[in-house]
Formats: C-alpha cells, structure tokens, sequence
C-alpha cells in the first residue's frame, strides 16, 4: 500500500513538473474583490467566531501551490501576514517564486515538500489554504492530519475535495483512458494527443463526448490534463467529507461557498413542499441538508469548505437575535476587502446619480436578502470607510439623510430610525460586507 502510495505521488510530482498549474500569465495579478474576500483570512475567523482579527503578524500556508497564483492572492488578501508555499512539484515551487518576485514579494518562503510532510517545516499557521489537492493525494485523512498537525489551535483550513456526483462524467473517461494504458505514467505530449485522437474518433452524440469534450480541449493542453488525464483524481460526496473530517479529529466549520448550498433555493415555493419533505427538514443534520442538495442539483464541482480543530469556536449570539444591550455594545465596519477608496467613490457617485449600489458583485456571500441599497441609505454607510462606528453614530447620521418620513412628510421618529438603521445593519451582515463585534 505504500508502494502504491509513494508511486502515486511520483506521477502526481511528474505530471505538474510537465505541466506546472495553474497555467495564469506571469503579470496577472488578483483584484477581483470577490476572490479576496475568499482568501482573506477574516472572512472564515469571523464565521466561526464573530470576531473580527487582522492579518498582521499571522503566519499562512499555502499548501500545494503549484505556480502561486493563489499564494500571491493570499499575500494580497493578507497585507502584512508571513506567507509560506508548499508544492511537491519543484518546477512549480520555482514558478511561484517567480511569481512572487515579479510583483515585488520577496519575503515569501517556498519548499518543494508534499503535503503529507509538513510537519517538516517545524512551523504553526494561523492559516491554511489545501486548494485543489486533497482529491489527488493517496490518503485525504492523512493530509488532514498532517495540516492538523502544524495548525494553531484556534487556526482555520481552507481545502476542498472534488464532487464525484459532479464529476461522474469525468470519472469514466478517465477510466476509458486508464483501460487505453494513457495513465500508466504520468501523461505528457504523446498521451494528450491520443486522447485528442479518441475524441475525434467518437461519433459527437456519443454520451461520453458530449458529457465531458470541450471544443476548447481541441488546443487546450492544460484542461485534459486536468479533467481527463489527472493522476490520482477522485470524487467525494458530502457524507464522505464528513467521514473524513471525523477521521481526522477536524470540525466543519461552514462551506466556502456556503450561500450556493442554500437548500431552500431550489424549491420554487418554500411554503409549498411535500408534507413528507417538509415535516423532515427540521430533523436534518447540517450534513444531510448538504447531502440533499448535491443529490437534488450536483452543480459544485468542489466541495470547498473550511475546517479546523475540534472545540476551536467562541459561542455567540447571531446578530438577528440581539437584544438592545448587544446592539448598544456592537461596533460595526465593513469587510476590509471592500474598505477600499475606490469603493467609497462608487458609493458617492451612486448617490450623486440617484442610482441604487449595487454591492453583491463583490461578495461571494450574498446570503441575505439585500443585494443592493438605495443611494441615500447608501450614503448613510460612508463612515464606515473610516472607522468602525456604532449603532447610534449611524442612527444620527440617518436622521439627517432621511429627516422625514416620505409617507406622512412628518419628521422621522428616533425609535423609527433606530429600527431601520438596525434591519440594514442585519441584513449587510447577513450579507459579509459588514462585520460586527460585541465590545465588553
């Protein structure tokens, strides 16, 4: 079994030698504020704990990070973080340093290590982002416990495994080209073109080809050897997530998409499901909800999810169940991927132009129900970009936006303003632009 294992990562080592991933030109560079959001390590702290910490001074791994698009999109999530990269392919450790130096960070520390060996390293994270390797590694749990093992004990993993329902259909092309011999060793040139080969050979309304054949793989090397031809790739369902977590004494902590797994999206009317159906969801676990949904609609071809030890999480009260006490204690400010000056000019030219801003483009938690505010209720958030403010400073500055009820033109009533100032700040931070924090 371990000759096994240790020859399965041989091929894994050679195939990204051959083909270094992921393919993105030297000088891109990551501004997508969504994809920030993402990797900064804020963003799962705060779900976990509602508490809002600061990169500075945390130490983040980036395991597996093949030519370091990703370890330069920590380092720009992250300002002021020490970054270190893992990759079991010496080619794309080298890449990635390239990477790096090309944008200027020279101080980001590399190994050519795999990633069941980073106990190694003699370090502790605060962070760890496992992308796009878990899947291909021989034993997931033990590249759990292996990330376990160098993780602080109030630390966060950030990883994800393939969805076997998702991928089904690459899952027997796969094994069509393991019966052809093109995965004995690590593919290359020869094994790329034969697979061109077969797929032009195949009849189009053959279901295999028109499951899996993309007319872009016809001159794209990289999404064959990703798909088609990729050592070590296997599938897993949520239970078998599960499973693996259990088995490597780690806590779910949520999924990194957790939004797009909202059960009750894919019902057209929620108040008007089966009474069989609807009398049961109230007993189901977070797993078997997650469970429903991949056997309901298997879009996600990544089960992304953050984890991290056992008991690690603070308990605390969700914003929607605050009492006034909380409210008179909570300071509030935005997410600081979207605390960005040229935010706060879109927000001001949203109201110079009477236009609502539309705000949901730069978060992948769009949770809540708002996805866009009216330009005055906009206006009554600026603050916000320069410090953190509580509920009654906004309360005030709401008063003067919106001195008088549009209805009845009578001034607007404290208690009134109060209560719609409250439901804002709710729904943003149901949404993630705003962040909150209980001061004792």
């Amino acid at each position: 079994m371990e000759q096994q294992s240790a020859e399965l990562l041989e091929k894994i080592r050679q195939q990204f030698d051959f083909a270094p991933y992921p393919r993105a030109p030297l000088e891109d560079f990551p501004r997508d504020i969504q994809y920030l959001c993402i990797h900064n390590l804020t963003t799962p702290y705060y779900l976990r704990n509602q508490k809002v910490i600061h990169p500075e001074g945390k130490v983040i791994l980036d395991a597996a990070c093949g030519t370091g698009y990703h370890t330069l999109g920590l380092q720009v999530a992250n300002p002021g973080a020490k970054i270190v990269a893992t990759d079991i392919s010496e080619a794309s450790v080298k890449l990635a340093r390239t990477r790096l130096e090309y944008h200027g960070f020279h101080d980001v520390e590399f190994h050519a290590l795999a990633i069941e060996d980073l106990p190694q390293l003699g370090l502790q994270f605060d962070y760890i982002n496992a992308d796009e390797v878990l899947y291909l590694v021989p034993d997931a749990v033990a590249a759990l416990q292996a990330m376990k093992a160098v993780l602080k004990p109030d630390g966060i993993i950030r990883t994800n495994l393939h969805s076997s329902l998702q991928r089904f259909s690459y899952y027997r092309a796969q094994q069509v080209f393991k019966i052809m011999g093109l995965m004995d060793e690590a593919p290359g040139e020869l094994e790329i073109g034969l697979v061109r080969e077969t797929a032009q050979a195949l009849k189009n309304n053959t279901r295999l080809k028109a499951s899996v054949w993309k007319k872009e793989y016809e001159t794209n090397d990289e999404g064959i050897l990703t798909n088609l031809l990729l050592q070590g790739d296997k599938g897993f369902t949520v239970p078998q997530m599960f499973a693996a977590l259990r088995a490597a004494n780690l806590e779910f902590i949520n999924m990194v998409n957790w939004q797009d797994w909202n059960l009750m999206n894919l019902f057209k009317e929620s108040e008007k499901l089966p009474v069989s159906l609807l009398s049961k969801l109230p007993q189901l676990s977070l797993e078997e909800r997650l469970h429903l949904f991949e056997l309901l609609h298997s879009v996600h071809r990544l089960l992304d999810f953050w984890c991290g030890h056992p008991n690690a999480d603070k308990s605390f009260v969700p914003v929607a169940q605050w009492n006034n006490a909380d409210w008179q204690r909570a300071k509030f400010r935005l997410h600081p991927n979207i605390n960005m000056s040229v935010i706060k000019q879109e927000i001001i030219a949203s109201v110079n132009y009477n236009e609502p801003w539309k705000f949901s483009r730069y978060l992948p938690f769009t949770e809540g129900s708002v996805t866009a505010i009216e330009p005055t209720t906009a206006a009554g958030l600026l603050p916000l970009f320069d410090a953190p403010q509580t509920i009654n400073n906004l309360v005030e500055r709401w008063q003067k936006i919106k001195p008088v009820d549009p209805v009845t033109l009578n001034p607007r009533e404290p208690q009134v303003a109060w209560e719609q100032v409250k439901q804002l700040l709710t729904n943003l931070e149901q949404s993630g632009l705003v962040l909150v924090e209980i001061q004792n």
